[in-house]
């Protein structure tokens, strides 16, 4: 078997529902694992969790401060910082 983490919803029906379309697979029966969060762990906030949207519109302005020239060359990031 191969593996695809997902994550998805579970309604009030008890009806499972991705996040996103699982795609390039045959079609077929498969198994599934769902994880739930403890109670501890929903208050936490992820810093990996950034909403896909926030994701797609930073991805969106720093294509277009490239194609404007407002960034930095990545030659140039480490300059004048000092490692040790």
């Amino acid at each position: 078997m191969k593996a695809v983490e997902v994550t998805g919803t579970i309604d009030e029906k008890g009806q499972l529902s991705l996040d996103r379309p699982i795609e390039n697979f045959a079609l077929s029966r498969v198994r599934v694992i769902v994880l739930f969060p403890e109670v501890t762990e929903e208050a936490e906030i992820d810093p990996d969790d950034t909403p896909i949207a926030e994701v797609k519109a930073s991805l969106r302005r720093a294509l277009q401060e490239a194609k404007t020239g407002q960034r930095i060359p990545l030659s140039e990031m480490w300059e004048g910082i000092d490692v040790e």
